[in-house]
């Protein structure tokens, strides 16, 4: 036996959806257009076919027969192992998969998704349908008797585009599932409720000017949220509302592109456009959205520059600085940005060579600057010819013209008063050291440029001439020496000439003056240093012992030629001699050998010398000559006589080396000493008759009673002793003193105290005593006295009584510790 769901009931069930939305439209809006009746009736007439001829055949699915098959029948049994021998096909019991239902469907009664049945089913009622999943109980209802499937509330594809169910037949009374549970999905049927949105919008696009037709300017992108499968809802074609004729819309793409040839961004720069997307694939009926495209001309070079101007006059002063702007022209260019820079070039006149001009970066105007001085006196006028030109030139616009403009400049020059003019720029005097005071070296010139010509007169800047050392004409610009000049103090002096109209002293004008002074030979040559010349006494007859030179501070134009001789009473030197050398320098050598330092330490030779000059200077100089101990190699080592009462073969290398070791012992001696007075413990010589068996030191503190080391309290133990005489092993005495006679033998029972106090006195008397550092008393804390002993091994030997029970009344601090002596009194008494 088996279930089907009849295609003739989904057919009817279809037309039934259609009736219910023209009814639906009637009975809220009136009559329905007749335009949107064959809408719907396109719509379903397709899926009414693909019900009745698709999903009969593709939706039956087998199921087995032992599902279906009722229990407890023998019949059914006998015959399912007939069929399991045989091995027969089973069939499958439910024919359905899927069911629709249509979106934003809202009629006055819930409406009717599907049914479900099965072969089990023989009308008596007793089978029972269930439905879970997605939306069970709540969006959708099950009819468990007929299994009628009703969607309860408006479904929106947008939000959920399909359910997921589960659907079982059950016996009613025992509810025992009659067959598996199987799934199906209810999907909901698109219809055209959004309309085309533009995301990204509103849209900002740029195009060049004078593009041509069909350039490429944006793309847009609208989107529809219904679903672009089924149907035409999210079929969108584009469109432009407005924006035209400059602009065209590709209705698929949304390609914007120009329509328009040569749109010129000078006559309008920004374009407004409204793009309208439309679903239904542009259908009457469609829905439809808009966004808007700002779309801007970006500029291109096709406008060249033009002077708001053909003739342009300017004036200026005669002294106006170099570089000084005079005035400025422009140029004006349609373009912006790169598309609007032009240079500016002077390209004829008779001023060409007298100005210039720049462009301001950031005015784009042509500035004229003077190159050159004016002078009103020689020309009163200048004509030039400017150009502009745009900097960067766009090849395309090249037909419309040549980008670039020209202009007349007529430049006017007026008078001024102009300072002086010098008839030269710089002078240069030239003046012997010598010159006598008063002698003129040199004149200056100079004149007034201006009409009037006014006089002038002249003076020195004593800024330049702080000595005063030159004086000027004011009238004739005549310069005089004032004071004597010497050529080896300073060579050039460098001073400044003013010139001073007398009509207007504001007008002054400078010049440089170079003096230099020439050279006279006024100064004897002498030895460029002070030499000292060193003799060996091995030396040999004829040996070179000095070198010398010679310098002279003037100038001569040939150079330097030096004469060197000796004094007249000194040419028959019997031991000295001097030779010219051909550099300009003098050798001095020995006429023999044999030079003792006992005999003469040392030797002056005078030396005269002579220049080439006119007339000739000359000067004598003293070279001091001192005999020394030379080595065999000619080493210089000593030159002083008292080397001589050093011991024979002693050389000063031996000597410093025995020097040195002496040294180096008074160190080593000086260290020691020293180690040993730093030292803290003293030297002991240790002897077997030491009854004392520990090392004394000082500076240590005694380590109270427990400490039985630190003196020998022998004697303490035996004051039968004290007759003993223990000489120190430590010390040694200045004075060898004899034995301390103390009193007479203590026998044992004796006072201790007054034994003690005899032995510190004989301590304190002998200069041969340790320096202890106190007395140690052992077990004995005197007679007499007043508080008693504290010691509590005695109180313990004590037959009195003790009550502790004030410690209780002392406070916290002191309660523990009457609680153990409360203890212990009464663990006594126990």
């Amino acid at each position: 036996m088996t279930g089907k769901l009849n295609g003739s009931c989904f057919y009817h069930l279809s037309y039934f959806y259609i009736d219910c939305a023209v009814n639906t439209w009637r009975s809220s809006c009136g009559t329905m257009p007749e335009r949107l009746t064959e809408m719907l009736m396109d719509t379903w007439t397709p899926l009414i076919i693909l019900w009745i001829t698709v999903l009969p055949s593709i939706y039956m699915a087998p199921m087995n027969q032992s599902q279906v098959l009722p229990s407890g029948s023998s019949t059914g049994l006998k015959r399912l192992n007939e069929e399991q021998r045989v091995l027969h096909r089973s069939k499958r019991g439910w024919v359905w998969n899927q069911m629709f239902v249509l979106e934003e469907f809202s009629g006055p009664e819930p409406i009717l998704v599907g049914r479900l049945h099965t072969d089990l089913d023989p009308g008596s009622s007793k089978i029972k349908y269930i439905l879970s999943g997605d939306g069970a109980g709540t969006i959708f209802v099950i009819n468990d008797k007929t299994g009628d499937i009703h969607a309860m509330k408006r479904l929106d594809r947008e939000e959920k585009a399909e359910y997921t169910l589960t659907a079982q037949a059950v016996d009613r009374d025992t509810n025992q599932p009659l067959e598996p549970p199987s799934e199906f999905i209810i999907k909901v049927q698109d219809i055209n409720d959004n309309a085309p949105e533009f995301v990204e919008g509103p849209y900002h696009a740029t195009v060049p000017e004078m593009s041509v037709v069909g350039t490429f300017v944006t793309k847009v992108t609208a989107t529809d949220a219904d679903d672009p499968v089924y149907g035409n809802s999210a079929k969108l074609v584009y469109s432009i509302l407005e924006g035209q004729p400059y602009f065209s819309i590709e209705p698929h793409t949304a390609i914007i592109k120009t329509a328009l040839p040569n749109m010129d961004r000078e006559a309008k720069e920004e374009y407004f456009v409204v793009i309208q997307a439309k679903d239904m694939g542009g259908h009457m009926g469609g829905l439809s959205g808009t966004t808007t495209v700002t779309i801007t001309l970006t500029d291109v070079n096709d406008n060249p520059p033009k002077f708001a101007q053909s003739l342009y006059h300017f004036s200026v002063m005669e002294d106006v600085a170099l570089g000084e702007p005079i005035g400025r022209v422009k140029a004006n260019d349609l373009d912006i940005g790169e598309n609007a820079k032009s240079s500016y070039d002077i390209i004829e006149g008779d001023g060409m060579d007298i100005f210039e001009i720049t462009t301001d970066a950031q005015t784009q105007d042509g500035i004229i600057r003077v190159r050159k001085p004016l002078d009103f006196e020689t020309k009163k006028s200048y004509t030039l010819k400017v150009e502009a030109a745009n900097i960067h030139i766009d090849p395309r616009f090249l037909s419309g013209g040549p980008f670039k403009d020209t202009a007349t400049v007529k430049i006017v020059v007026e008078d001024a008063d102009e300072p002086p003019v010098f008839s030269s720029p710089t002078y240069l005097l030239e003046v012997h050291e010598n010159a006598a005071l008063n002698s003129v070296l040199g004149q200056v010139t100079a004149h007034d440029p201006d009409v009037s010509s006014s006089p002038i007169r002249f003076s020195i800047d004593r800024h330049t001439d702080l000595e005063r050392q030159f004086n000027i004409n004011a009238e004739d610009g005549k310069i005089t020496l004032a004071t004597p000049l010497d050529r080896e103090t300073s060579t050039w002096h460098n001073i400044t000439i003013v010139a001073t109209e007398t009509r207007n002293h504001s007008q002054v004008s400078r010049v440089p003056v170079a003096i230099k002074v020439l050279d006279v030979n006024d100064n004897a040559p002498e030895f460029a240093s002070e030499h000292e010349a060193f003799l060996c006494e091995n030396g040999k007859p004829g040996q070179v012992i000095q070198i010398v030179s010679a310098v002279d501070k003037d100038d001569p134009k040939n150079g330097h030629y030096f004469l060197y001789s000796l004094l007249p009473e000194m040419v028959n030197n019997p031991n000295f001699t001097i030779k010219k050398n051909e550099d300009n320098t003098l050798s001095i050598l020995a006429k023999h050998s044999g030079f003792s330092r006992q005999k003469q330490e040392v030797y002056l030779l005078p030396i005269v010398i002579s220049d080439s000059g006119t007339p000739p200077m000359s000067s004598t100089s003293t070279l001091t000559i001192r005999v020394c101990g030379c080595s065999s190699d000619g080493i210089v080592q000593s030159c002083n006589v008292e080397a001589y009462v050093l011991p024979i073969g002693l050389s000063m290398g031996a000597l410093i080396a025995i020097l040195a070791c002496i040294i180096l012992l008074l160190v080593i001696v000086v260290l020691f000493v020293t180690l040993r007075r730093h030292k803290n413990e003293p030297l002991i010589i240790k002897d077997d008759e030491d009854v004392r068996e520990n090392i004394i030191r000082y500076d240590d503190e005694g380590g109270g009673e427990e400490d039985t080391e630190a003196f020998d309290i022998a004697t303490l133990q035996n004051p039968d002793g004290i007759n003993g005489f223990l000489p120190r092993k430590d010390i040694k005495p200045d004075l060898q003193f004899m034995p301390r006679q103390g009193l007479a033998p203590v026998p044992n029972g004796v006072d201790v105290d007054e034994f003690i106090n005899v032995r510190l006195h004989e301590a304190d008397n002998d200069p041969t005593a340790p320096p202890y550092d106190s007395i140690q008393i052992y077990g004995y804390e005197g007679k007499g006295s007043a508080a008693g002993s504290l010691s509590s091994l005695e109180s313990s030997t004590s037959d009195s009584d003790q009550n502790f029970d004030y410690l209780s009344e002392w406070g916290p601090r002191f309660k523990r510790l009457g609680e153990l002596y409360s203890v212990g009194e009464s663990d006594k008494e126990t």
